[in-house]
């Protein structure tokens, strides 16, 4: 009779429903729950490089417009006055953008004098210049609807130049 106990309990685990056996290994769970998570990972990681890229955009154009207003007040002459220069501020601009490896076609730059103030006393008189860059970047974020969204990057810098 022992024997028959002994070999009741060995087969009762040999034929439990496939079903009820895989709910209670465990083996492998890790393995679905890193397959779940991964595409969540991804999607983090690469949104990240692409903000980090908008980012380093935003910089360059900054920059550039920075360098633009700067060139537009410099005098090229002692007797010029307050007399800019459009060309040469544009030129910078243009040149800022291809050394940040941005492309300057995609490029949108205004130049606008800002006007004397009447208003300011009479030993007190300034020039400004205000550059305005708009730059285009097309973010690449998959498994979200962002997706191939291009979303458009504005610097606005205003200089003055007092005398």
């Amino acid at each position: 009779m022992r024997h028959k106990c002994l070999q009741k309990e060995i087969s009762t685990g040999a034929h439990a429903p496939l079903l009820r056996r895989l709910a209670l290994d465990a083996r492998g769970t890790e393995l679905l729950e890193f397959a779940m998570v991964l595409p969540i990972l991804v999607m983090l990681l690469i949104g990240m490089l692409w903000m980090g890229r908008a980012v380093s955009v935003y910089q360059a154009i900054w920059r550039a417009a920075r360098e633009g207003a700067r060139v537009a007040l410099a005098s090229t002459c002692a007797t010029c006055g307050n007399a800019t220069n459009f060309g040469a501020a544009n030129t910078a601009v243009n040149a800022a953008l291809t050394a940040a490896s941005l492309d300057t076609s995609s490029a949108v730059i205004s130049i606008n004098q800002i006007p004397l103030d009447p208003g300011d006393p009479a030993n007190y008189r300034a020039n400004g210049v205000e550059v305005v860059v708009t730059y285009p970047v097309q973010l690449n974020i998959p498994f979200t609807p962002e997706n191939a969204t291009t979303i458009t990057l504005t610097s606005t810098v205003t200089m003055r130049q007092e005398f």
